[in-house]
């Protein structure tokens, strides 16, 4: 099975190099890399077509795409538009593949029933120690720890592809997406991805309140959404067992959640990379 990547690039010079190169050491047969540079003041698409020749000995076919439209739904449906083949990998450009994923990610596509796939991620190595134990007690938890989340990469098959139509101008393209499947629908394949986490307890609490937008813009957009999602409860005895095996970590994601609640200083807050 083909598999197009779809892989939208917001001034992301300094990260798309290395998500290039894993997709090159994937040992899935046939795909297509489609880079969408959307609204870029840096050299973006020029990094993406330095990888040009490389693909092409690999016999994939990639395909840069500038636009200055900015925003990330609407390069995901540049993506679309050019896309050759009906499974679809969306990746963010930071992401760094394992060998094994997408080749995993299609056999789990192959099939005529709606599916969506996605790996088993793990947080990046990070530089800030606060992040490094958010990351650490975040990972324990069961959305990260056994189900499907798919942030950073998610995939669908053709026929779950046509559950929707253009992708919405909404906040979290990646909860839509996975909401669109029933838990039965969707499988996590064993193989790995590397996912970064903001760098920062500021970062943190902005990224956490663009996340708690996003789920209740989905709520309000598309009420019948929300019955799809199978986020396990940890409990207040899973919380004491988390408090006990990582004190610094449970304190870090307890502060943060506070600070979520807190009304962010100048108003509404937009996305920050923070790395």
């Amino acid at each position: 099975m083909s598999l197009s990547v779809i892989l939208p690039a917001h001034d992301e010079a300094d990260y798309l190099g290395p998500c290039l190169a894993a997709l090159l050491a994937s040992d899935l047969a046939g795909a297509e890399v489609i880079v969408i540079a959307n609204a870029c003041r840096d050299a973006t698409a020029e990094v993406a077509r330095r990888f040009a020749a490389d693909f092409a000995a690999k016999g994939w076919r990639l395909e840069v795409i500038e636009t200055a439209t900015g925003g990330k739904l609407n390069a995901l449906n540049l993506g679309d538009a050019a896309a050759r083949f009906g499974p679809r990998a969306y990746l963010d450009a930071d992401v760094v593949v394992s060998p094994p994923l997408l080749s995993q990610i299609a056999a789990a596509l192959d099939t005529g029933t709606p599916r969506y796939a996605s790996g088993t991620p793990q947080v990046a190595a990070a530089d800030n120690g606060v992040t490094r134990a958010y990351g650490r007690f975040w990972a324990t938890l069961p959305f990260f720890a056994t189900g499907v989340p798919g942030f950073g990469l998610y995939a669908v098959n053709a026929a779950g592809r046509q559950r929707w139509g253009a992708f919405p101008d909404i906040v979290s393209d990646d909860t839509f997406v996975r909401l669109s499947f029933a838990p039965a629908e969707r499988v996590r394949v064993p193989a790995t991805y590397s996912w970064p986490m903001v760098e920062g307890f500021a970062n943190l609490v902005r990224v956490r309140r663009r996340q708690d937008r996003g789920v209740a813009e989905i709520a309000r957009l598309f009420p019948a959404l929300p019955a799809n999602d199978d986020k396990a409860a940890v409990g207040v005895r899973g919380l004491v067992t988390r408090l006990l095996r990582d004190p610094a970590g449970f304190a870090v994601y307890a502060a943060v959640g506070a600070a979520v609640r807190l009304p962010p200083r100048g108003g509404r807050e937009g996305w920050v990379r923070g790395r």
